[in-house]
């Protein structure tokens, strides 16, 4: 079973809806013990940084997210649940991310011909040996919403960046934790494949 964390993030509904076509019966909640006993679990997310740290602490979510990640069990973090795995945002400056990962979330600059926020499908840059992207061709178009986006500290951990402007970061992987910066749910195809991938880990 897998838990989608519930904390009034807004596409909640549409993941849901994206992994019930894939045949899992997935569980919305913001109950510790049903998110911790799931076999994996997801952080989905829209809106503004600081607002949903402060949404994730007001429902004493944000040890469970820890708990979580630390655990063995397939992680994965979507669009602003990619964003509050790292340290800290310029979207919401002196707010503290949940720091699972280093490095900072930055807003897109703007530039000429390059509409802000990033909105609509993107090409991706996939790393070797990335499980969430098993199956996956390199030059794949995913859909994207956002106006900040990720610069991880380790390299290392980077499975996919996508260009608008900046390299962004597009998608982590490390150990039983993934996260995304576009949207699988609204991906069509590709966003399905890897929404199984992350199904099977």
């Amino acid at each position: 079973m897998t838990a989608i964390i519930d904390y009034d993030a807004g596409n909640l509904r549409s993941v849901a809806k994206a992994l019930e076509a894939l045949g899992e019966e997935p569980l919305v909640t913001r109950e510790r013990d049903r998110i911790l006993g799931a076999d994996r679990v997801i952080l989905p997310g829209v809106g503004a940084f600081g607002d949903a740290m402060a949404k994730l602490s007001q429902y004493g979510l944000t040890d469970v997210v820890r708990e979580a990640t630390a655990s063995e069990k397939p992680f994965l973090g979507i669009c602003l649940g990619l964003q509050l795995l790292f340290e800290g945002s310029e979207e919401s400056p002196g707010v503290e991310g949940l720091g699972i990962f280093r490095g900072r979330i930055l807003r897109i600059p703007e530039g000429a011909g390059r509409k802000i926020p990033h909105m609509g499908w993107n090409s991706l840059e996939i790393a070797a040996n990335s499980r969430l992207f098993a199956g996956v061709s390199s030059g794949s178009f995913v859909y994207f919403v956002h106006s900040y986006y990720l610069r991880t500290e380790d390299e290392d951990i980077v499975a996919a960046s996508a260009e608008y402007g900046v390299h962004i970061h597009a998608a982590v992987e490390r150990g039983n934790v993934c996260a995304c910066q576009f949207h699988p749910e609204k991906s069509g195809d590709v966003g399905l494949r890897i929404l199984r991938n992350f199904l099977q880990m």
